[in-house]
Formats: C-alpha cells, sequence, structure tokens
C-alpha cells in the first residue's frame, strides 16, 4: 500500500496514485510458508534468488526478469496472474534446472553473470549483464528461451568481459559493473556503476561496441574516480543505479551518496550538474539517511530503483526496505531535499527493518527492494531479499 504523509493508514490513497491495500496481486518466486525458516534457492522455472530487476514490456505482457543470483532471465509470456506461476523462457541457462556465471562456460551471446537493469529497447530488449561488464541488445524482444543478443556495447566482441576492456582508465566504449539501463526518445542511458558515470547514446546503437557521446558524473570519458575525485558536487556520482525520465527531466539514483538527482531538461554536455537532489538537503552532504540511524521523510539510504507514473516519482529506498513517492510540484528547483508524500513497505516514515520490523515477508512487505517499474496499472517491485518479484495492482 502506499500511504499519505499527512494520514498514515491502511485505507488511505493518494489522489491518481495507489497501490492495493491487499499488497501484491501476484507474487512470483517461491512463498515463505509460515513453518518455513528458508525459501528454496535451487533454480526452477518458479523459483528466484536476489532479483534486481524487472520489465512487463505491456500491460499484458510479455514479463521479462533478471533472476540476478541464479544468472539468468525469467520470461512470462502473458502478465502473471497466479502466484509462483512457472516462467515460460529462460534465457542464460541451458534450462530452468541450471544456474552458474555465463552457465559455467565461456561468455557468449545468450550468458549472463549478474544481470541487474532491464529495459524495452525500441522493439527489442537491453540488459545490464553487470560482472560482464556490458550491455546485451536484442534489436526485437526474445519470444523463446536462449535467444542470443545481437548486439553488445562495453566490449569488442561477445567473448571478452573484463572491466573496462582490461584497461585501469575508462573510455567512451568501454563498462565497469553497469547496472542500469535506460531507453527513453531513441536514446540510451547506462548507469556505468563502477565507473561511477552516467553514458547515454543519442541514437539507440547499431555496432558491436559502439562508444557512447555524453557521459555525466566525471569531467571526461577517461576519468573514473569516485565523486569526480573530490568532495560531492551536484555533478558527481559514486554509485548510480537506476534512470528514468519525469516529465522531460532526467532522474539519475546515486545510490552511494544516498540521493537521486534530477536535472532540469536533458543533459546535453558532458558532466552538467544536476539541479536538486531527493535525499539530502544539499549538493555536498551525502550521508545514510542524512547521518540519522532512523530514516524520515526527506531521507534515504542507498536508493537503487526510481520510476516516474504521470506526476509522480517512485523510488526504491533500498537499505531502507520501501518505497517512497513524491508528487511533481510546478517547479523541480522546489524539490531540494523534499519530504516524501507517500510510503508503502512500512508503517511510517520513521521505521527501516526487513520485512517491518524483521518478520516473515507478507504481500504487503518488502526487504530490500532493488527495482520498481510500472506498466499501465501494474506496478513491478524487484523484492530482491525475499527472493521474488512483486506484481502490485496500481488503483
Amino acid at each position: 500500500m502506499i500511504l499519505n504523509n499527512n494520514q498514515l493508514s491502511s485505507t488511505k490513497f493518494i489522489q491518481d496514485l495507489s497501490f492495493s491495500s491487499e499488497g501484491a496481486e501476484v507474487i512470483l518466486g517461491e512463498i515463505l510458508k509460515p513453518e518455513e525458516l528458508v525459501i528454496p534457492l535451487a533454480p526452477s522455472a518458479t523459483s528466484m534468488f536476489g532479483p534486481r530487476g524487472a520489465c512487463l514490456i505491456s500491460e499484458t505482457g510479455p514479463l521479462w526478469v533478471s533472476d540476478t543470483g541464479h544468472h539468468r532471465l525469467l520470461g512470462w509470456r502473458n502478465l502473471p496472474t497466479q502466484d509462483s506461476q512457472s516462467a515460460d523462457w529462460v534465457i542464460g541457462q541451458p534450462d530452468f534446472y541450471h544456474e552458474g556465471q555465463n552457465a559455467k562456460g565461456t561468455t557468449g551471446r545468450a550468458t549472463f553473470s549478474v544481470p541487474t537493469g532491464i529495459c524495452a529497447c525500441g522493439p527489442g530488449l537491453a540488459v545490464a549483464d553487470a560482472w560482464n561488464h556490458r550491455i546485451l541488445i536484442w534489436q526485437n524482444l526474445p519470444e523463446d528461451s536462449n535467444i542470443p543478443a545481437d548486439l553488445v556495447l562495453g566490449q569488442a566482441n561477445f567473448r571478452d568481459n573484463e572491466p573496462n576492456r582490461g584497461s585501469q582508465i575508462a573510455a567512451a566504449n568501454t563498462l565497469n559493473w553497469p547496472y542500469g539501463v535506460f531507453y527513453h526518445q531513441g536514446k540510451l542511458f547506462v548507469a556505468d556503476t563502477g565507473n561511477r558515470r552516467l553514458l547515454i547514446w543519442l541514437q539507440l546503437p547499431t555496432e558491436i561496441g559502439q562508444p557512447a557521446d555524453l557521459v555525466l558524473g566525471q569531467p571526461d570519458m577517461i576519468s573514473r574516480n569516485e565523486n569526480g575525485g573530490g568532495s560531492p558536487t551536484a555533478a558527481s556520482m559514486r554509485w548510480c543505479h537506476d534512470i528514468t525520465s519525469w516529465g522531460d527531466n532526467l532522474v539519475v539514483t546515486d545510490a552511494g551518496n544516498h540521493r537521486v538527482m534530477i536535472w532540469q531538461g536533458m543533459p546535453t554536455v558532458n558532466n552538467a550538474p544536476c539541479a536538486v537532489v531527493l535525499g539530502q538537503k544539499t549538493f555536498d552532504f551525502v550521508e545514510m539517511n542524512q547521518g540519522v540511524y532512523l530514516p524520515s521523510a526527506s531521507s534515504l539510504s542507498m536508493p537503487y530503483g526510481v520510476e516516474a507514473i504521470g506526476d509522480w516519482l517512485l523510488v526504491a529506498d533500498t537499505a531502507n526496505s520501501r518505497l517512497l513517492a513524491w508528487k511533481q510540484p510546478e517547479s523541480i528547483l522546489s524539490l531540494q531535499g523534499a519530504v516524501a508524500d507517500a510510503i508503502a513497505g512500512q508503517i511510517d516514515f520513521k521505521s527501516k527493518g526487513e520485512n517491518r520490523n524483521f518478520g516473515l515477508p507478507t504481500r504487503d512487505s518488502l526487504n530490500w527492494c532493488y527495482g520498481v517499474k510500472v506498466c499501465g496499472k501494474t506496478g513491478v517491485v524487484a523484492d530482491s531479499g525475499n527472493n521474488r518479484v512483486l506484481l502490485w495492482r496500481l488503483k
């Protein structure tokens, strides 16, 4: 459920944004029973291990999930309607019952080592293959198991998997632990987390290893130091993870600095500073929960996921095991350090325990939620600590 900042109630909804008060409509992954202490992690067509991202292509499907710990993608042809519904497809393993980095073999066109971010990319699909230090792109949406990717970014071919292609410096055509990927109005955005930067391709790449056109978070394409080698600023990043557009504005989660960065419009030059941040009062202060143990309505702790839906911005406040929502004001400049308008996953803004006070998972609890995406009336939450994906109906 999403609860109002002014009236915390399990039945209070926020204008045009609300999750069902009954919790997730569908839970994908093995469901922990009251008499069980652990959830089985062995790979199958129903189980997941620490999923970090998911993408619902249309309101009726398909749905693709990055089953991160099993080093594979799981695909459902149609939007699942039942708990623990079996996936229809797998990419990255020979079948549903195997796991291991690169299928315990060599890197290829349909293998993964810690897949994370995933998004629709024109008519196709893009996946951040984090520990292979690359982005895989399918030019058309895969509709079967182990369809090979058409393009790779960050590497010169589909076999190599060294960070920054084995160099100690970055380049416009290299990646180091890329986590997030986002496609918007013909542009491809990649959170190149290990290089502490965001890369932008102004057009959807068409060549293997194609270099990026713009960089944010660093002064140039070869630098890769934390916060640009200095103190935190409006332009620097520590661990960027996810990307979205909110109206005409670019939004990036900077988990390492415990903040969300918002640019006024889409940047057109390298190292452009953001306009405001959420989670911190100033650009140079970057403490977890603003230096206080307990969170508040304006603080964040390792926010990984972000999504925009209409006037609302949803943030997966990962280490606080909650979702926060902000309503877009007339000017985004008024958002600097603003308090959230709504919360889900916790009973109030001062709570932070996994599954609400470290209990068993429920249909409306969260445990280190890494990703949140919305398609139509369905919110898709990668509830990584509970080894599941939640399909939450928006009202």
